[in-house]
């Protein structure tokens, strides 16, 4: 099929004049299948970008294959991966301007490199070395970017939904032609930050986009369980604003709905929530089974939509792909991410005395004495670097 077919779902929906088919069998089938409006998407991703952007899926699948594995060997404390749902995050990513702020999750590993977030820096903060910008202070997978415009993640779930509206409205005040991009899980519309952030957005008429991946278990729970709305983004109604259904595995679909949001945004027009709907072919992270909650057969059910092969499909259907040069972008991501590794894995670990760093402009005499106290226990072998 081709990308101009009506079958495929590459607009989004408006809630408010379409309906989209119930998610609750997200439980008995691979993924959801909204019902979108049949057409090319209004403003596809350019043409002229899709292999960088199938390359850049390829470098976050490659990251994502090998990071579980040092996970697995003890090398990296932690790891949550994004199999399936490197559409929804470059296509994303790629709508947004550089001026524009990200508000991230923990599984946007693939947003940071479209924001050009060089690899290395990423594998520095997961494990932790001295060249960590985060300095060692965060879980892996909680990184931020300054040069990036890429705020550092939180664990608790949702908080950075209300940041991002907060942030939006430090925009409308200095009058800056911004918008910010909060991305949240199914899960994280059940938190109070959601709803809070959401009133806000609405009351104040934000230049934010709320960017849900519903890949349809928020840990363990399956998406039938989390709500009874038919659809996630409907709930946006009930904050007075626009909510958007998109098939997250349709690069199209997402850029543009993203785009149109974001044009909205900067004309004034308030929020927008966009629920891209994925899967996740993976555990939530490394400290999870999903066998245990979840029926392989649903999984080998959605890896038919796998959003890395169907772009692969599109760019050898165009003729700018073939088994050959296919098979060349997947070995130099590989070598790219080994390279990065190897980098990061030899950098010295972070000093164990920065964690006393940055807590006062000028150091208090308490917290001198706390300092010269480790110091003393370092010198003594109690703590090691």
């Amino acid at each position: 099929m081709r990308a101009t077919d009506p079958e495929l779902l590459q607009t989004s929906s408006v809630i408010s004049s379409a309906r989209v088919r119930p998610e609750r069998d997200l439980v008995s089938t691979a993924a959801p299948s909204p019902r979108t409006s049949p057409g090319a998407a209004a403003d596809p991703f350019p043409p002229a970008r899709l292999p960088e952007a199938y390359r850049t899926m390829l470098l976050a699948r490659a990251t994502d294959e090998r990071c579980l594995s040092l996970q697995r060997q003890g090398r990296i404390g932690f790891y949550v991966p994004l199999s399936g749902q490197e559409a929804a995050q470059v296509g994303s990513a790629a709508a947004l301007e550089p001026v524009d702020w990200v508000f991230p999750a923990y599984r946007e590993l693939a947003v940071a490199l479209v924001r050009g977030v060089p690899l290395v820096a990423i594998l520095d903060q997961l494990f932790a070395n001295s060249r960590d910008r985060t300095k060692g202070r965060q879980m892996p997978n909680h990184f931020g970017f300054r040069d990036q415009n890429f705020v550092v993640a939180s664990s608790p779930i949702g908080t950075q939904i209300t940041q991002a509206v907060g942030a939006a409205m430090a925009a409308q005040r200095r009058k800056d032609p911004i918008v910010t991009l909060a991305y949240f899980g199914d899960g994280a519309t059940s938190s109070n930050d959601f709803h809070a952030g959401m009133n806000f957005a609405g009351v104040y008429r934000t230049p934010t986009i709320f960017f849900c991946q519903n890949n349809g278990w928020a840990i363990s729970l399956p998406r039938d369980r989390q709500t009874m709305s038919p659809t996630l983004a409907e709930k946006a109604s009930a904050y007075g604003f626009r909510g958007v259904v998109v098939d997250g595995n349709d690069l199209d679909a997402v850029y543009g709905a993203v785009r149109e949001a974001r044009a909205r945004a900067i004309a004034g027009d308030g929020p927008t929530f966009i629920e891209a709907q994925v899967y996740r072919f993976g555990a939530h992270s490394t400290s999870d089974d999903p066998k245990r909650y979840r029926p392989e057969a649903l999984v080998e059910a959605a890896k038919r939509r796998d959003p890395v092969r169907l772009l692969r499909d599109r760019l050898v259907a165009a003729g700018l792909l073939d088994d050959a040069r296919d098979a060349q972008w997947w070995e130099a991501s590989r070598a790219e991410v080994a390279k990065a590794v190897e980098s990061a894995e030899g950098v010295a670990p972070v000093d164990p005395m920065s964690f006393l760093d940055d807590v006062f402009a000028t150091p208090t005499y308490r917290l001198q004495a706390e300092r010269d106290a480790l110091e003393q226990l370092v010198r003594d072998g109690v703590v090691k670097p």
